[in-house]
């Protein structure tokens, strides 16, 4: 029953004040749980495969090898080194600034792995000791340094592999053009040949500049080659017979598209080297 002055009034509203708070304080727990679980969301994808992220993309499956350890990861193949040793960290716990990380050399940071070829199954080596590592034993930069150095020593080289023993094996032709050790000649007038191909038989070389073309003749066939379609030349000298090369014109995507010569003299690699891969033009 209301008095007179409003005071049963009074008292309700009284009253009504402590429930109102509560639904304040309710509503802020809410936002508080809302938070919570939003930063344990935030917490719980930090260490990702990033395969959530890449979807419609490209990828390449790799083999990590660190530390006697090996990891399976999936990266897109226009992702960069950079986004690599991210990966690799996520990984292992190896900060980025603390990677080496090789595939056929030392991996740059600012080229995709599409750019360097990376193919699918590919090993990749990972030098480099954890921060905890590097303050119990205190390893100097230059002992990294050497790891690193001794792990590319490690790689054998391209004339032991057995595919190319087997026609190195065979000996230096008897009709192959003479080397000259210690000099650079530009590239002869006539065809290089008295070569090997990869299945031994016989090839030569033909460099025909005004059409911009490489012609690989052999006994059944001529191919001629558009000089811009080349992707890469390899060349290594030749263990005992250092005066002469093999080397490998890469004519399409992957390391089975190269097309190796043997018996190269020496004095011609870097000429056939910048001519194919369009440095500069002899005129």
């Amino acid at each position: 029953m209301a008095s007179q002055d409003g005071s049963e009034g009074v008292v309700m509203e009284a009253e009504a004040s402590p429930k109102k708070e509560a639904v304040v304080k309710c509503e802020k727990a809410g936002e508080g749980d809302a938070d919570v679980e939003e930063n344990s969301n935030a917490q719980g994808s930090g260490v990702s495969n990033g395969d959530d992220t890449d979807d419609g993309k490209e990828m390449v499956e790799l083999k990590i090898i660190w530390n006697k350890n090996k990891y399976d990861l999936k990266m897109p193949l226009d992702g960069t080194g950079a986004n690599l040793k991210e990966r690799i960290h996520s990984l292992t716990g190896l900060p980025p600034a603390m990677q080496k990380v090789m595939y056929k050399g030392l991996l740059p940071e600012d080229k995709t792995l599409r750019d360097i070829k990376v193919t699918n199954g590919a090993k990749i080596m990972v030098v480099g000791s954890t921060i905890n590592d590097v303050l119990a034993v205190n390893t100097p930069k230059e002992a990294i340094q050497q790891e690193v150095k001794a792990e590319e020593n490690k790689k054998e080289p391209l004339c032991r592999q057995k595919q190319h023993r087997k026609v190195l094996d065979k000996g230096k032709p008897e009709d192959i053009m003479p080397s000259v050790k210690g000099t650079k000649e530009r590239l002869p007038t006539v065809p290089l040949s008295g070569m090997y191909n990869k299945s031994g038989g016989k090839v030569r070389l033909t460099f025909k500049l005004e059409q911009d073309q490489l012609w690989i003749g052999t006994k059944e066939r001529t191919e001629k080659i558009p000089m811009g379609s080349v992707k890469n030349v390899v060349t290594e000298p030749i263990e005992g017979h250092e005066d002469y090369h093999m080397m490998a014109f890469q004519l399409g995507p992957t390391e089975a598209s190269y097309y190796w010569v043997y018996w190269v003299p020496v004095q011609y690699v870097d000429a056939i080297k910048d001519t194919v891969l369009g440095k500069w033009q002899y005129f």
